[in-house]
């Protein structure tokens, strides 16, 4: 299956992400922050991103142009709990193909995992 970076500075939703995400047979690696996400993207070149929104530091949407800067085809779903249209939209103009609201179920992750990697995207 794929090589999946989770980025979140949850432990639990990392934890719960690694779950989901293992149980289906992918391969997971995980970051509790911006930059060692894009450390472990340019170190790892995972087959896409589970990336959280709302983050100290720097935040998704940071995370994402980094991201798409350092490889236009980074394939990246973002995660929130934030419902605001507006933030779907951003990410949507910055280059993610797929979005997932927490708190994550197997079923939505899944869902736009799978539609993410296939290259159709996905939004719940």
């Amino acid at each position: 299956m794929a090589k999946i970076l989770i980025v979140d500075d949850s432990s639990l939703s990392r934890r719960i992400s690694r779950r989901i995400l293992e149980e289906a047979g992918h391969s997971v690696r995980e970051a509790a922050d911006g930059l060692s996400a894009l450390e472990q993207y340019a170190t790892d070149r995972p087959d896409m991103v589970l990336l959280d929104v709302t983050m100290t530091e720097m935040n998704g949407l940071e995370v994402l142009e980094q991201l798409r800067m350092m490889d236009s085809t980074a394939c990246v779903v973002m995660a929130t709990a934030d419902v605001q249209t507006s933030t779907k939209t951003l990410s949507e103009a910055g280059g993610a193909v797929g979005f997932v609201l927490k708190p994550l179920t197997s079923k939505a992750v899944l869902l736009a995992v799978d539609a993410a990697l296939a290259g159709q995207g996905a939004t719940q």
